[in-house]
């Protein structure tokens, strides 16, 4: 990020380079460019870099001020990240209660594997039905992002079935292994293209829980089937073994 700053009490190219000397020194600053005519100062840097830690870097007879927006634009990213968090939400309600349920059913006798298909099977069957309150608008939604729903149109429409169906099966513990391999390929293919738009920065909405909420595409979705991924590879890297 590229930032601009006031500097008063240079007074010739000897001040210039003092001042380019002493910014270039602080850890994150990766270029400097400073102007005696115009008394600024064009500082590149990896992360904000509070003004204080500048200031302190620089003699006592030099002064600098922040110049244009640059405040503000770090108040908006912060309001940005609540708005996104506060969106985020119901989705980590959600998944806080999911985990409870699981934990509650087998707290008396654990066994973590039991825990773990309850709470693949209570995950299925919660996001299918949000998904199909608005059985219309999600194949559209969810096409946005999943290669294979892109691809075959169909797949979108009968997403949410195929959800309610393994969830079904993990929680009557009904053909396991097969319900696992599903889960692998299905939330694979969901994870990649929930990788790929995450890494192409593009601001679209998350189908995870139909259109009913609005939920932005954001690292928490990937986190999600990451976690489904994860059990299903390892109820059956441990079955096979």
């Amino acid at each position: 990020m590229k930032h601009t700053y006031n500097i008063t009490g240079m007074t010739c190219n000897n001040c210039v380079a003092s001042v380019v000397d002493e910014l270039s020194k602080i850890e994150g600053i990766t270029k400097v460019d400073v102007s005696l005519e115009k008394g600024e100062a064009e500082i590149v840097m990896e992360k904000h870099i509070p003004l204080a830690t500048i200031t302190a870097a620089l003699p006592n007879k030099y002064g600098i001020s922040e110049k244009g927006n640059f405040s503000s634009e770090i108040a908006t990213s912060i309001e940005d990240e609540k708005s996104k968090l506060q969106q985020l939400k119901p989705l980590l309600l959600i998944f806080l209660y999911l985990f409870s349920a699981a934990f509650l059913l087998n707290f008396k006798a654990w066994n973590t594997v039991e825990a773990m298909l309850d709470f693949m099977g209570l995950f299925y069957i919660v996001f299918s039905f949000f998904k199909l309150l608005d059985l219309k608008g999600f194949p559209e939604s969810f096409r946005t992002y999943d290669p294979l729903a892109k691809a075959i149109p169909t797949y979108g429409w009968l997403y949410p079935f195929v959800e309610l169906g393994l969830g079904l099966m993990f929680l009557m513990r009904f053909q396991i292994t097969v319900a696992l391999i599903a889960t692998v390929v299905i939330l694979g293919i969901t994870t990649f293209g929930v990788t790929k738009t995450l890494l192409d920065k593009k601001s679209i909405r998350c189908a995870c829980l139909g259109t009913a909420l609005k939920l932005p595409m954001t690292e928490a979705t990937f986190i999600e089937n990451a976690i489904m991924l994860v059990m299903a590879i390892s109820m059956l890297i441990n079955s096979i073994n």
